[in-house]
């Protein structure tokens, strides 16, 4: 069973810079997808970035093209998403995602996850709990 857990969020002013972190267990597959992704109140899960393990290759949302960055440190089996330039409406809570049947094609597109409605996004793959992220103005 793979097991993800978050961590790095809190509270932080406009303009500010958050690093989040996931630390992923469970799993031995030197190759995976793993993402990040966010929903704020009242709105629908959205993707934000993917990271394929197995060469590194990433996916961005135009909404944070730019402003933030996946990466991924294999010894640690953990990934991050570093946030720079952080604006009001990235408030939300935040989540990270693996999902070992999409492949480097796939997942350099954003994954299988960019295909779906944010409310079926959760379907695919194995999901974090998530952590809060606020940015006040």
């Amino acid at each position: 069973q793979v097991h993800l857990v978050e961590s790095g969020g809190g509270s932080v002013q406009e303009g500010g810079s958050l690093r989040l972190s996931c630390a992923s267990s469970g799993y031995t597959y030197s190759n995976i997808c793993l993402g990040w992704f966010r929903q704020a109140p009242g709105k629908e899960r959205e993707g934000l970035a993917t990271i394929y393990t197995g060469g590194g290759s990433t996916y961005y949302d135009d909404s944070v093209k730019g402003r933030f960055a996946i990466s991924h440190d294999a010894a640690k089996n953990t990934m991050y998403l570093q946030m720079n330039s952080l604006k009001p409406e990235d408030t939300a809570i935040y989540y990270c995602a693996a999902d070992k049947s999409a492949g480097p094609g796939t997942c350099r597109r954003g994954g299988t996850w960019r295909s779906m409605s944010g409310k079926d996004m959760g379907t695919v793959g194995f999901w974090g709990q998530g952590t809060q992220v606020t940015v006040s103005s």
